[in-house]
């Protein structure tokens, strides 16, 4: 099968065709597994942290890609609930233990065992994937295999990261950076919390137009003031000065969830003067977010369908991974990229 492989870690800041075409085997599916002839795979900032060291693979060469879509080929030994031809997504978590007290919580995304699609396995820049048949999710029609990739991940993210705010309708959420993720936040408020106000922060004029046409209360540069102070922020940055701005317009008793599999260094040292008072004073909090639980993702696909919820997509061909990542890298953005696989 033809497949983007990563052969290396690279700095993408000199090197911008870090993924070459290779032609690859193809395995039958083991016990408990599916084979997925694959449609379309989303392009996420994570495959810049995995390309660039931040979230390294255990070992390479290892194929990219977490937000997959397509149509099961064969399935291995043990596998009932899925059959050849049922169209399906696979999102970032691949494989868990299912043992220990996290897996048996519902906080899989916690498991120390943890196993992420495109990091730790093959993913889905590829024309074939396989993948555990418990971590491949049914589609619904509502959604073309194009408008459903962003969905596994931007969408799931999302949805985990504007659950874990704590907000309630008629709250202010600030969106730090728009992207993928960001944009399907703001239309997940406009549904679930119609009296709430999003203001969004985006380095890009671009970005910010964007957001006030699907309906952003206010957007501003990175160093803008907001309207209002706000009861919740979502931090989807690659940067650390971002998250200073975040809580410094925080209201009392706020919550900045910042959603960032990892931070890139180049401003790292503003870390170091930091005003904690002032950031950290009256009651704010900070709270991270680790992967996402299969249940997650579910549940934001059956929320997404009853929407509906649609992202903004521009498709690249599969030999057009490195053009989509350099475009990220570049914070080229509007929506979200997504691989169209033939």
């Amino acid at each position: 099968m033809k497949a983007m492989l990563l052969n290396q870690l690279c700095d993408l800041q000199t090197e911008t065709e870090p993924l070459v075409v290779a032609d690859v085997h193809v395995a039958p599916p083991g016990p408990d597994e599916i084979l997925i002839r694959v449609s379309a795979c989303g392009v996420c900032h994570t495959e810049l942290d995995i390309i660039e060291g931040r979230t390294p693979p255990p070992s390479l060469p290892i194929i990219p890609g977490h937000q997959v879509v397509g149509r099961v080929q064969a399935t291995g030994a043990g596998v009932t609930a899925l059959q050849p031809g049922d169209r399906v997504g696979v999102a970032w978590i691949y494989q868990t233990c299912g043992a220990c007290d996290h897996c048996r919580t519902g906080r899989e995304n916690l498991c120390p065992q943890f196993r992420a699609t495109g990091r730790d396995a093959h993913g889905g820049y590829a024309e074939f994937m396989t993948v555990p048949a418990a971590s491949a999710h049914r589609l619904p029609q509502a959604f073309s295999d194009l408008e459903a990739a962003p969905l596994l991940c931007a969408g799931a993210i999302g949805y985990r990261s504007l659950r874990l705010t704590g907000m309630t309708d008629g709250q202010r959420l600030g969106l730090v950076g728009f992207g993928a993720s960001a944009h399907l936040v703001l239309k997940m408020v406009q549904h679930r919390y119609p009296r709430s106000e999003v203001f969004v922060f985006a380095r890009s004029a671009r970005e910010r137009k964007f957001a006030l046409e699907i309906g952003a209360a206010w957007a501003g540069d990175m160093g803008g003031i907001p309207p209002a102070p706000m009861h919740a922020a979502i931090d989807t940055t690659p940067a650390w000065r971002p998250v200073l701005a975040a809580l410094e317009h925080l209201a009392p008793g706020g919550r900045l969830v910042i959603n960032a599999i990892r931070k890139e260094t180049a401003d790292s040292n503003v870390l170091a003067g930091i005003d904690y008072p002032r950031h950290l004073w009256l009651e704010k909090e900070i709270k991270s977010v680790a992967n996402v639980t299969r249940r997650d993702v579910r549940e934001f696909i059956a929320l997404a369908a009853a929407v509906p919820l649609k992202p903004a997509v521009t498709p690249f061909p599969l030999e057009g991974a490195n053009q989509a990542l350099m475009e990220l890298k570049n914070r080229r953005i509007r929506g979200a990229k997504v691989l169209q696989i033939d």
